[in-house]
Parts: C-alpha cells; structure tokens; sequence
C-alpha cells in the first residue's frame, strides 16, 4: 500500500506557481440609470415627463427657447409644471396619490 501511495501525484504545500489562473482579453461595461421618480410619464397629459406637455408641444416646434419643466412633489410624484399648475386650481392634492399637493422642486 504504501508503494501506490508514493506513486500518486500530491499538491505539495510550500510550492507557488506564477501562472496565471486566467487572463481577462475583453471587458465591457454596461450601465444603466434612472431618474429619480415614482412615474417618468406626466399622470395629467400622459406624455414623458422629460419631453415637452401638450401645452408646449406646439411651441416646441417653432421655439427652441421653449422650456417645459418637470415639477416634483415631496411625494415624489413628477408632472410637468404647466400640467400641475392646472390641477392644482381645482383640486390642490397629488393626482396620484391623493396627497395634498406640495412642491418640493422643479427643474430639469
């Protein structure tokens, strides 16, 4: 028995090889983002919240001056501003949520 036991190939502690496991020949890297809200479509006209409302849509085309922004509420639901300044005359809560309505910024 001991004859086939000397025979048999045994990692032997203390020996370092400087091969190398793998090497890496290409890498790519994807990555992905979002903005930073509940919704990314205006619940009040249904457009994207970053493209222009059906109020600025027209002037969009003629005007490039033309700035239609978003408006977040501390409920973190985005509208376009000329979308929620409208609701906000005759209902002053969130049209998602319910929530009375509260600004927390606006911008792009």
């Amino acid at each position: 028995m001991s004859n086939s036991v000397d025979n048999m190939e045994v990692d032997q502690e203390g020996t370092v090889t400087n091969k190398k496991r793998f090497e890496i020949k290409k890498w790519t890297a994807v990555a992905f983002w979002s903005w930073d809200i509940a919704v990314d479509n205006c619940a009040i006209c249904r457009n994207h919240i970053m493209e222009p409302c059906i109020e600025c849509q027209p002037k969009a085309m003629t005007d490039t001056d033309n700035e239609c922004v978003a408006a977040w509420g501390v409920c973190n639901h985005a509208f376009h501003l000329h979308c929620i300044n409208k609701w906000i005359k005759t209902r002053d809560a969130c049209p998602l949520d319910n929530q009375k309505w509260q600004l927390a910024r606006c911008g792009r």
